[in-house]
């Protein structure tokens, strides 16, 4: 078969990866995430939640720059879109939800304890890893998430 594509030029690129296989990637694709951009009523004072709850390290120019070669970091980032009608952002009335991967669940869950966040809900025993939810000031709901195995 392999040669009968060949021979009308086709050409069928597939690299391997730890999924399988996979079409090759062409020039023009999306690579990442570059960012996260949210409105706010007072953008200063969520800053500042974002720093001390979260231990976000908000820079002087107003955001936070997020590595992936941070140890335990997971290798990839998802994109999900869900349907209307999921309840899976609620309570949130915001058409987003942010995912941040934390390095210590018990240690963030302490952190947001001490300072009056309350825990949405909790899984400990997801196959991904372990979850918690919570919703930023305003109002926005916010997945953290420890890597199974990390």
């Amino acid at each position: 078969m392999l040669k009968l594509l060949i021979r009308f030029g086709v050409a069928v690129a597939l690299t391997f990866t730890s999924q399988g296989y996979a079409m090759a990637e062409q020039a023009g694709h999306i690579t990442g995430v570059g960012g996260v951009f949210v409105r706010s009523k007072d953008p200063k004072a969520l800053a500042k939640w974002y720093r001390e709850v979260l231990g976000l390290e908000v820079k002087p120019w107003g955001g936070a720059a997020l590595s992936f070669d941070a140890p335990g970091h997971p290798p990839k980032i998802s994109w999900t879109a869900f349907p209307d009608s999921s309840d899976y952002m609620s309570p949130s009335t915001r058409e987003f939800m942010i995912n941040f991967a934390v390095d210590d669940m018990d240690a963030m869950i302490a952190r947001l304890t001490a300072h009056g966040v309350p825990i949405l809900k909790r899984d400990d025993g997801d196959a991904f890893g372990r979850f918690a939810w919570i919703q930023d000031p305003d109002g926005t709901k916010i997945e953290l998430w420890q890597p199974k195995g990390s």
